[in-house]
């Protein structure tokens, strides 16, 4: 099994070292067989071949089992046209990794704005309100005149359907609910066309419920009661707000694992959900969690998809661990009120890591 590493911008490079250390412990202790290459993105190809992403990296992706991206510092970037690329953008995209899996839930150890909750997000990643993926060839974002700026929004039934799909899959393996979240109140065509699909969707899984709410109210619901959702499954843009809404309101956005997947093609990449944090790069005192837990999802992704109890036992006992480490005041980041370095934090997780899981399940 190949994995195809690329730090990245800003705290990257100490989180994706955190990580590995973490997913090399879980190599050894599961025997999962895993290669790695590492390869340059962001600030580093920008230095080296005047782009933040070659093209040539993307099709080498495509040879790879699973991608593990480390977050990237877009706003600092250059133009496009001087080599500026959104990373992330281009490996969602150009790889159609379209399922952008969030979950988000309480620990009940750890200091959190939410009582309760346990829930997914499904984000579809190719589309949406987002300028730099809904064209053919150029920007969706443009300026006629210096005093005008006009932005295009693209919602496909294809894109719709098949997120939706992924959402109703999710939910019939955890509580059967399903929230659809959209404003077709006023984007009556393009979150029309959204409903349109889910509904469609639902039709196929009468063992779900499906309610949907106007994104606005959404918000206000996460924050009264967080409990009441299961998976929730939306556009781009929604999703990506309302993802790091929940995962602050379970205790930190560092504590947000996430996927970019595929099922048709079997690729799946782990990035975690929030950004680079350039103010804090260099100093050792990142949290790791969120990306350790993207990996830990990447593997049990690939194990399920594949049918590898050992990869899914892997998943599950990173998850495991991370939680045990996080449950003790001491061993927690600094964010979290603790006194652990990012590069202890992740030796910590990966000492703890234990392959009685997998023997377990195989007894079972």
């Amino acid at each position: 099994m190949k994995i195809m590493v690329t730090p990245c911008d800003g705290i990257g490079p100490e989180i994706t070292a955190a990580t590995m250390e973490v997913v090399e412990a879980a190599n050894k202790a599961f025997d999962l067989g895993l290669q790695y290459d590492y390869e340059d993105t962001g600030f580093a190809s920008l230095e080296k071949y005047g782009t933040t992403l070659r093209n040539e990296t993307i099709e080498r992706a495509r040879t790879y089992d699973g991608i593990i991206l480390g977050p990237q510092s877009h706003m600092d970037y250059p133009a496009r046209d001087k080599g500026g690329v959104n990373v992330s953008a281009g490996f969602r995209v150009k790889l159609d990794l379209y399922a952008n899996v969030r979950p988000a839930r309480v620990r009940p150890f750890l200091n959190s704005t939410a009582k309760r909750m346990d829930l997914v997000i499904m984000r579809e990643a190719t589309e949406g309100f987002y300028p730099d993926r809904n064209m053919y060839a150029g920007s969706g974002e443009f300026m006629p005149t210096p005093d005008i700026a006009l932005s295009m929004r693209k919602i496909t039934a294809h894109a719709c359907e098949r997120i939706a799909r992924a959402a109703f899959e999710l939910a019939m393996k955890r509580h059967k609910r399903v929230t659809a979240v959209h404003k077709a109140n006023n984007f009556i065509l393009t979150d029309g066309l959204f409903l349109t699909q889910v509904r469609k969707v639902a039709a196929e899984f009468p063992e779900v419920k499906l309610n949907d709410y106007i994104i606005d109210a959404m918000a206000a619901h996460l924050v009264r009661d967080a409990s009441r959702f299961d998976v929730i499954v939306t556009t781009n843009f929604y999703a990506d707000i309302l993802s790091d809404l929940a995962s602050e309101l379970s205790g930190s956005l560092g504590l947000a694992g996430s996927i970019n997947a595929n099922a048709e093609t079997g690729l799946v990449c782990a990035q975690a959900q929030h950004g680079s944090a350039p103010d804090i790069q260099n100093q050792n005192i990142a949290n790791p969690t969120s990306l350790i837990l993207s990996a830990a999802m990447m593997l049990s992704w690939l194990g399920e998809k594949r049918g590898l109890p050992n990869f899914e036992a892997a998943g599950a006992e990173i998850e495991r661990v991370v939680d045990d480490v996080l449950a003790k005041p001491a061993t927690r980041t600094r964010d979290l009120g603790g006194q652990s370095n990012t590069d202890a934090f992740g030796a910590a997780v990966a000492k703890a890591i234990k392959a009685e899981p997998v023997r377990a399940a195989a007894r079972a």
